[in-house]
């Protein structure tokens, strides 16, 4: 994820009249409004991984691909492209068609034309990534992946000017409406690639239009588009009047709620959802207390809410007898803290380092966690890539314990020895003092109680400097922080998606805590070549086991999330890849 700062109060109104060629037949009057717990830091979709601003783009622009809505396993299906691609050269060439008659919203930069998507514009889309002036976090999705792009890129590091118009072998254009693109070896996971949100299609002109500040004006041809944006506030999304529509026609999966779902919703024109009003509401509680007075229709149920809500995997009596709709999902994804392998205190590849951040990792409990401040929503994380994504394996489990007694005896060996005062010192006789960042609200005060409580028992002192998320983003995105906690949700199903994250070349673009291990790289590098299946599978597993004999992060929990939807929201179903999910279903006014 890489952060942009953005003017506190700045608020930006961008308002388009309704096109006379309008498909799209959802209802004004029909809105969903709910809450993001964290904010974004801007809608270009190519310059950052946050979480929410991938939520809010995927809404607004258009991948070559997507996932049908009730699949489970998930499952990829059409976006932008008319059908899925055809496969040639060994699996190296990926040649996809465009539908015909797919337009961008409205905007300026237009000049009053009506702007229809082309082979070209995602031909484009995929060579920002590339650009040294972007910076973009995602740039690993095709760097060193498509014939001819990195050199365009080498060559624009040198001339400071990226030639958005020379040719690139990889990334062909032969009529208005194909694209062909050509890997230099096969990448068994490119197909995800083609339906991550980043990879929405943008169209040229509105990024030359607005340069810089691209991230406040996001044009796309997807189901909507940004009608307000207060940062850190609120964002208000409306039906862009371009957009195509479809029909409502998805398979139930064969979980037996889905039959009540496609009751309710086959053969509806979609969307009919005419607006999205975001709040941005930090607070556990302050969000439960908005849905709880039918502020929003919409909502995670907070942790600290679970105990008086939820009776097992089911709403209690009282919330079932509201009509509200429960989704239950084991996420796919991991939390963690990750060490910076550069800190001067704490970094490092040397025993005593290592042995620093295994007893560091030793003494956090998850057990604490889970029961204080997940409310028993959630599971021990044994692995990075988490239940639910091609690679994890179930009988895993980590080597690194809860065991503070061990964590002394390693501490003592390695010459950290305590002083007067009951706190250990480094083996050079300076003092040993853990910086670990958090955010001011309820549930980084727990995990810094956690964190306390067992760093008090190995005698080494810690301090937790607050800051914003987003500051606090960016300065681990500058391998800045000593110690931070995450979170990472899947992009795609496969395990690739969470293993990067600590690829040596990707420090200061995901891999935050600057980890470097030349023996775990080599792993990623030979896994990655292979087809999914057993032997890349046994890979991961080394992997896993290499980041664990550094100790570079400590991993933590699994979340399972219990979505909560107002019985007038129909059609929800909560999709483990799918966010921005506003466009399949419906309101029944109330």
């Amino acid at each position: 994820m890489m952060w942009k700062r953005i003017r506190q109060g700045c608020v930006v109104a961008l308002l388009f009249a309704g096109s006379a060629h309008a498909a799209n037949p959802a209802d004004p009057t029909k809105v969903i409004r709910m809450a993001f717990e964290a904010p974004d830091d801007g809608f270009d979709p190519i310059r950052t991984t946050n979480f929410y601003s991938h939520w809010i783009s995927s809404a607004i622009n258009e991948p070559l691909l997507t996932y049908d809505y009730l699949a489970r396993p998930a499952k990829l299906v059409p976006a932008a492209a008319d059908a899925m691609p055809e496969v040639g050269d060994a699996g190296k060439t990926y040649t996809f068609h465009i539908k015909k008659g797919i337009y961008f919203s409205a905007d300026p930069a237009f000049k009053g034309v009506r702007r229809e998507l082309t082979a070209q514009d995602f031909a484009y889309t995929f060579k920002r990534l590339l650009d040294p002036q972007n910076r973009s976090p995602l740039a690993n999705f095709v760097e060193g992946k498509i014939v001819g792009l990195d050199a365009l890129a080498a060559a624009a590091k040198k001339s400071g000017r990226f030639d958005y118009d020379a040719p690139v072998a990889g990334l062909q254009a032969p009529d208005r409406y194909t694209l062909r693109i050509q890997l230099t070896v096969q990448d068994y996971n490119f197909l995800y690639v083609a339906a991550y949100s980043g990879l929405g299609a943008v169209a040229r002109e509105v990024i030359e239009a607005y340069g810089a500040q691209s991230g406040l004006h996001p044009v796309g041809t997807g189901a909507y588009m940004l009608q307000q944006y207060t940062p850190h506030s609120k964002i208000i999304l409306v039906a862009n009047p371009e957009f195509r529509g479809y029909v409502w026609d998805f398979k139930s999966s064969g979980d037996p709620a889905d039959d009540q779902l496609v009751h309710d919703m086959h053969g509806k024109k979609m969307p009919q959802v005419g607006r999205v009003e975001i709040s941005i509401i930090e607070e556990e509680q302050s969000r439960w207390l908005a849905f709880q007075d039918k502020q929003l229709d919409l909502d995670k149920l907070p942790q600290t809410a679970a105990p008086t809500v939820m009776d097992g995997n089911k709403l209690k009596p009282e919330f079932a007898a509201q009509g509200i709709n429960l989704s239950r999902n084991v996420e796919p994804e991991i939390t963690y803290t990750m060490m910076n392998f550069t800190d001067p205190t704490i970094g490092g590849s040397s025993k005593e380092k290592i042995a620093l951040r295994r007893a560091i990792a030793m003494v956090y409990s998850v057990k604490a966690e889970i029961t204080q401040l997940r409310m028993g929503q959630a599971i021990k994380a044994e692995m990075i890539v988490p239940p639910g994504v091609v690679g994890h394996d179930p009988a895993y489990r980590s080597s690194i314990g809860y065991d503070p007694d061990l964590a002394n005896k390693l501490l003592d060996r390695f010459g950290y020895q305590r002083g007067a005062d009951g706190y250990r010192t480094l083996p050079d006789g300076k003092p040993l003092l853990l910086k670990i960042t958090n955010e001011a609200n309820a549930t980084s005060k727990i995990i810094s109680e956690i964190w306390k409580r067992g760093l008090d028992q190995i005698g080494i002192k810690a301090e937790f400097p607050v800051s914003n998320f987003s500051d606090n983003f960016k300065a681990a995105n500058e391998c800045k922080l000593m110690m931070w906690g995450g979170a990472w949700i899947a992009d795609f199903p496969e395990g690739e998606n969470f293993l990067q994250l600590l690829y040596g070349p990707n420090s200061m673009r995901g891999n935050l805590g600057c980890y470097q291990s030349a023996a775990y790289d080599a792993l990623y590098r030979k896994a990655v070549a292979l087809p999914p299946g057993p032997e890349r599978n046994q890979l991961y597993i080394q992997m896993n086991r290499q980041m664990e004999a550094d100790t570079a992060w400590d991993l933590h929990t699994t979340r399972i999330r219990n979505w909560l939807a107002r019985p007038w929201v129909k059609g929800f179903k909560k999709h483990p890849f799918l966010n921005a999910d506003w466009q399949y279903l419906d309101v029944e006014k109330h």
